[in-house]
Formats: structure tokens, C-alpha cells, sequence
């Protein structure tokens, strides 16, 4: 897998989750920093929060895995690994036991949501600051439809073969995920370069398909009492930076935020998509400084 170094200079690591699984993370910056644990979503990878995690190296433990079937971890076969939220979980309380890190901020991007939440539902008093970037913690709004596009790959072997046969939610995502201007050939190259065969996008298309939408959804009630009880972070710093050009995390979900979490910093930005780091980057570099301390 060929990544442009200057973008992505980061050292590998590697946890082994069970004998022959191994996911792949970034751990930059000092080990006896804070620690910041950034969760990507789908389809993205680490290389995702590559400017927050150069931003906040020199001062802060950024650490930033690859999701099972995503990036540069291992990427099973459904035999070997079950692509299912509660899985995912799982793995991310792993990752923060074996690395044992203790009191930490949360920045979490799409899928990252539900993982990362999921995770801190379990262990509340490990999330001193939250900063969530175009997500959910939560069930589709009762005032949202699931996008077609979405549909067609969750339920239907044409958007299967779509997203596996021609990678068209990864490449698609580079064009419609951002929206002030498009993405230099290097940066879209990088999003797309693990998911570079019909294997390798196993993890694409399962994300989409663990899409919980009604009772008996594998993920449904998990789902549902995570979002129930995220009001309980209303309590300490949370930092949300909302892409308003996102099909998909739009303004309904921002508002089920607001809801929640009424106490949060909430920055719009009306003109920027779902890659919202990508569209956004100075300035949610510049606003995640701040909220971490980080001097200029």
C-alpha cells in the first residue's frame, strides 16, 4: 500500500487482538502526555486525522487505530471476524486496556461515533473531553430518511457489487464528501489506497450493512441505550465541528447534538461536507487547539 510519507509519516504499530488479528494504530507524541484517542468512520482510516494528529504530537498522545477490515489492519473474512458494532467496541476497550491508557479526550468521525461512544458508555469516567466531528451516537432521527444511496448498498447485490466489484463508496466519497473544493489526487489516492480490491472492501460494505435501523437489527438496542445515556457527557468539554453540506450527518443529527449535549461548543460550517477535516482543516485545527490548550 503506497501512502505519500509527507502526508502520512507515522511509525506502525500493532495490537494483536486474538491470535492471527491484528489491528494497526498510530501512537505519536509523548507517552506521559494527555492522551487523545481519534476513531475513524466509513470509509476512511487513520490517514483521516493526519493534520490533527501532526497539530497535537508535540504536546499531547495521539493515538488513532485502523478499524478491523480498514486501513492497514488485518482485513478477515467474515469466517474470522464478525463486522458488527458490538465487535468493534470490543476492540477499542482492548486497544485502551492493553495500552493502558487512563483519563482521555474522545475525537470521533462518522462510524467513529457509535464505536467510540459505545466504548465510553461502558467506561464514562475515562472520557475527560469529547470532540465529535459529523456522527452519531444514536438511531437514524425520527425526521431523517436513510439516503438511497445508502439503501442500495445496504439491502440490495447490486450495491454490493458496487461498493466491492467497482470500490464505489470509497472513490464516490472522495468526490461528494467534500465540498469547498476538490481533493488533491495524493489526499484521495490515500483515502482509498486500502480498500484495493474486492477482499480489502469487505469492511466497506459490512459498515453499511450494520446500519441499525429498526428492532431486531443486530445493533438496535446497543445503539439505542448508547444514545439514551449520552446526555451523561453533557457534564464535562465537548467540542462539536459539523460539516453542513453532509448528506447523510446533516442537520438532523446536529440537532439530536444539541439535544443531548446543550452545554457542547457547536461550530457549523455551512459550506463544508462529511470529510469535514478535509473541507475545514485550518480552522478545526485552530478551535481543537484551543479546546485542548495547545498553544499556538
Amino acid at each position: 500500500m503506497q501512502i505519500d510519507r509527507e502526508l502520512y509519516p507515522f511509525a506502525e504499530h500493532w495490537l494483536e487482538l486474538e491470535p492471527g488479528l491484528r489491528m494497526h494504530y498510530v501512537d505519536e507524541g509523548p507517552r506521559d502526555g494527555p492522551v487523545v484517542l481519534m476513531l475513524h468512520g466509513n470509509p476512511t482510516w487513520s490517514f483521516y486525522w493526519r493534520r490533527l494528529i501532526k497539530a497535537l504530537r508535540a504536546t499531547h498522545r495521539v493515538i488513532a487505530p485502523d478499524h478491523i477490515g480498514c486501513g492497514k489492519s488485518d482485513k478477515p473474512d467474515d469466517s474470522r471476524y464478525a463486522y458488527r458494532i458490538e465487535r468493534r467496541i470490543d476492540d477499542i476497550q482492548q486497544l485502551v486496556r492493553e495500552l493502558e491508557l487512563g483519563e482521555l479526550t474522545l475525537m470521533v468521525h462518522d462510524w467513529g461515533g457509535m464505536i467510540g461512544l459505545g466504548w465510553a458508555d461502558r467506561q464514562p469516567e475515562q472520557v475527560s473531553r469529547l470532540v465529535l466531528l459529523n456522527t452519531a451516537a444514536f438511531g437514524l432521527p425520527a425526521t431523517k430518511r436513510l439516503p438511497p444511496s445508502l439503501w442500495l448498498a445496504r439491502n440490495t447485490a447490486l450495491g454490493a457489487v458496487l461498493v466491492r466489484g467497482f470500490n464505489a463508496f470509497a472513490v464516490g466519497a472522495t468526490r461528494l464528501a467534500v465540498t469547498r473544493r476538490p481533493l488533491p489526487k495524493a489526499v484521495r489516492d490515500g483515502l482509498v489506497a486500502p480498500y484495493d480490491s474486492w477482499a480489502n472492501r469487505r469492511a466497506v460494505l459490512r459498515f453499511v450493512q450494520d446500519i441499525p435501523l429498526v428492532e431486531g437489527d443486530p445493533g438496535f438496542e446497543l445503539i439505542r441505550g448508547v444514545g439514551e445515556r449520552v446526555g451523561q457527557f453533557d457534564d464535562r468539554p465537548v467540542l462539536i465541528c459539523w460539516g453542513a453540506r453532509d448528506f447523510v450527518f446533516d442537520d438532523h443529527f446536529l440537532r439530536v447534538w444539541r439535544q443531548k449535549l446543550p452545554h457542547a461548543d457547536v461550530h457549523r460550517f455551512a459550506d463544508a461536507g462529511h470529510y469535514v477535516l478535509e473541507d475545514a482543516g485550518q480552522e478545526i485545527e485552530a478551535l481543537v487547539r484551543g479546546f485542548l490548550g495547545v498553544g499556538a
